[in-house]
């Protein structure tokens, strides 16, 4: 059964932006009071004079808007934003949860993220039941030697990959298989 969307009902979507212009999109959308996420990452970069840490963007060339569709056509008119991410020929509605588990991840300021565009094998469902990502589900990837926990964001082929400890997962069933 196709979802109809309904002119006041807003739904997280994927946009593409211009090469380097994460921050100057999310930027100009806010100031258009348009709900935006933009998942960013400390890291430290070198140059050959200094080291200074950074704010990046988690997923280059991604930016997560909030939109009715009133504000769809709004989002393409940034100077910015080159188109939205589609998934069968329409604009591909991201999970409110899926959102809320990148921030979860983002919120751990200690913990590196890695993304990858390499699809995932799918793996054991496992759910984090201690430490600071407690209540995470995802699917369970073993990548150099260190178990993982993969958070696949399958509308746009990438997945967060967040180092766990053993120790802190448990296997999981979906009750919907």
């Amino acid at each position: 059964m196709e979802k109809i969307i309904q002119p006041n009902t807003y739904y997280w979507h994927a946009v593409y932006v211009k090469s380097r212009a994460e921050k100057k999109a999310q930027s100009e959308l806010q100031t258009q009071e348009i709900d935006t996420f933009l998942p960013l990452q400390r890291k430290l970069r070198q140059w050959s004079d200094r080291k200074k840490w950074v704010e990046m963007p988690l997923i280059s060339g991604y930016l997560f808007v909030r939109a009715s569709r009133k504000e769809y056509d709004q989002v393409l008119q940034s100077n910015y934003i080159v188109s939205y991410v589609r998934f069968e020929g329409k604009a591909a509605v991201v999970p409110d949860s899926q959102i809320e588990y990148l921030k979860l991840m983002l919120s751990q300021d200690n913990t590196p993220i890695e993304i990858t565009q390499e699809k995932l094998k799918p793996g054991q469902m496992i759910e984090v039941v201690s430490g600071p990502f407690i209540g995470l589900k995802g699917k369970l990837q073993k990548i150099k030697g260190k178990s993982k926990v993969a958070v696949e964001l399958e509308q746009l082929g990438y997945s967060a990959l967040v180092e766990i400890q053993t120790e802190n997962i448990q296997p999981f069933k979906d009750s919907k298989q």
